[in-house]
């Protein structure tokens, strides 16, 4: 196997130091916009079977010439969600396989954000599932830790843990601190901004999928290995896109822990527009520079990947089930854990990224060696989850499960107003 990875930032230097550690592959490209940082990537692993190059990843020609050029048969994508498309169809035309941790971007309804989909997450995609499939080849959308691990939970449950399912509920939280700073989130705040304040999705069989208020239908859940109870929001997920088309549940959601000022953070720069991705022209010295507001904002805060000497905590990704088995009720809870400590102190990495970047690096290994297979566009939740789960061990990373007897979702909480 041969692998392009487009994206050097704290997810792909991850995948980096993570990948080094296993043999399934012959050469990781390493590519970034910025060539020093796919460098320092490589530099850092130690391994000559790690070059790095330079590329723009909204570049679909340029993309498919590297590609091309050195003869890598999969891309893997660690870059944002902007340039799922033009790597994608990258990929496409270079007859490669393709993995994502995000997919295309969703827009709102135009007339009812928060009651209809718009375009939703992963819609470009899964409108070219049959050339794909035509063509016999894969797109691995979604294998991150969230999409990814959680849908591959959600596969393990209903094919082993239950004979019918009411709600599977992806439930994210964690105690993170980060010493020194009063805003400085643990994954690319781009992102973040894009799934927190877009329109929250929720599936329901017989309705389909619909749209509720950013925020909404605040729960407290109880999060494993001393993390604790943390308040769970409604939030724009792949997730709640992906499960439903492999995993027959009544209903399905996606819940994240951000916390009362992190909300009350993400409002205001919505309030004040500074979430816009739109460019707006700003007066300067040499005359009117144009510029995104949301570029600005990422630009003005840490980089992910620098925080890890001064984060403290865990990190808690899963996936929470309810249903019957042998026709009694069952709760449980699907999860898997990362200490920033560990994580820093294995990999050099902090545990959000991490978390992340190991799930792609399992399902390589899986692609590598004819474990999972597969043509179309699918998710991680169209294949078998056994493999997946075993290998993830074998890494050294286990994952575990709780069953929720007295339910670890403690009270609901009163609503914080709409964005």
């Amino acid at each position: 196997m041969r692998v392009l990875l487009v994206g050097a930032g704290g997810v792909g230097t991850a995948i980096t130091r993570i990948a080094a550690r296993r043999p399934f592959f012959d050469e990781m490209v390493v590519a970034d916009y910025d060539l020093a940082r796919a460098e320092a990537a490589v530099a850092a692993v130690g391994d000559d079977r790690f070059r790095a190059e330079r590329v723009d990843a909204s570049d679909r020609a340029a993309v498919t010439g590297l590609l091309r050029r050195h003869g890598c048969d999969v891309l893997l994508n660690a870059t944002d969600p902007r340039f799922v498309m033009p790597l994608f169809d990258a990929a496409g035309a270079a007859g490669a396989t393709y993995l994502d941790m995000a997919m295309s971007l969703s827009r709102p309804h135009p007339a009812l954000p928060h009651q209809e989909c718009g375009v939703k997450l992963g819609d470009e995609q899964f409108a070219q599932a049959a050339e794909w499939e035509r063509a016999g080849r894969l797109a691995l959308v979604g294998i991150g830790v969230e999409p990814g691990l959680s849908d591959i939970f959600a596969r393990y449950a209903a094919d082993e843990l239950f004979d019918e399912i009411d709600e599977i509920g992806v439930r994210d939280g964690a105690n993170l601190t980060v010493d020194g700073y009063e805003f400085a989130p643990s994954f690319n705040i781009w992102t973040t901004i894009e799934e927190c304040l877009n329109p929250p999705v929720i599936y329901e069989r017989g309705r389909g999928w619909f749209t509720t208020a950013p925020f909404s239908e605040p729960e407290v859940f109880d999060f494993p290995e001393g993390i604790g109870p943390v308040e769970c929001v409604n939030v724009e997920h792949e997730e709640v896109l992906l499960i439903p088309r492999w995993v027959d549940a009544r209903r399905v959601t996606f819940k994240y822990g951000l916390g009362e000022e992190f909300i009350r953070t993400l409002k205001t720069l919505h309030q004040l527009g500074l979430d816009r991705t739109e460019a707006v022209s700003v007066p300067g010295g040499a005359g009117p520079v144009t510029v995104s507001p949301r570029d600005v904002v990422a630009a003005s805060l840490p980089d992910p990947a620098t925080l890890g000497a001064r984060m403290r905590g865990k990190t808690c990704a899963g996936t929470w089930v309810r249903g019957t088995r042998d026709g009694a009720e069952r709760e449980v809870y699907l999860y898997h854990v990362v200490d920033n400590e560990w994580s820093m102190a294995e990999y050099g990495s902090q545990a959000v990224v991490w978390q992340t970047a190991i799930n792609p690096v399992v399902a390589l290994e899986l692609l590598a060696t004819g474990a999972w297979s597969g043509v179309g566009v699918l998710g991680p939740e169209a294949l078998p989850p056994r493999p997946f789960l075993d290998l993830l061990t074998e890494y050294g990373s286990p994952w575990g499960m709780r069953e929720q007897t007295n339910s670890a979702r403690l009270a609901s909480a009163s609503p914080p107003a709409a964005a």
